[in-house]
């Protein structure tokens, strides 16, 4: 899929948010990679589909004052490898991971989100 296309689609999932999640999301920058780095990755770097870099709001104080945004990150190749290429759930799972991200920006990590039920 075009890069142009893959954003226009993460676009689309990031503005179906709730009103409440945007509007505490104005200091997190949503980019778009082809893959991990292997900083970003501890493992095996094709399995990982989004990254949240930054501090949790639930780990900051009063007097933060972050010097750089926080950073979710979605990366296209490992999404579409995912998706087998089947364009309807590259945008499913483009929106999932998404959230996915976004939740952790709220502090919500994995174990969390797995007693949620994502």
């Amino acid at each position: 899929m075009e890069r142009e296309r893959f954003e226009e689609l993460v676009a689309q999932a990031a503005e179906a948010l709730p009103e409440e999640f945007l509007n505490r999301l104005d200091d997190v920058v949503i980019m778009v990679e082809d893959t991990p780095t292997p900083e970003q990755c501890d493992g095996n770097p094709d399995s990982l589909l989004g990254l949240y870099e930054g501090t949790p709001l639930t780990e900051r104080s009063g007097s933060f004052a972050a010097l750089l945004p926080d950073r979710i990150t979605l990366f296209q190749r490992n999404i579409e490898s995912y998706c087998g290429g089947n364009r309807r759930r590259i945008a499913l799972v483009i929106g999932e991971t998404l959230r996915h991200e976004i939740a952790h920006h709220f502090g919500i990590d994995d174990a969390r989100l797995d007693e949620m039920g994502r």
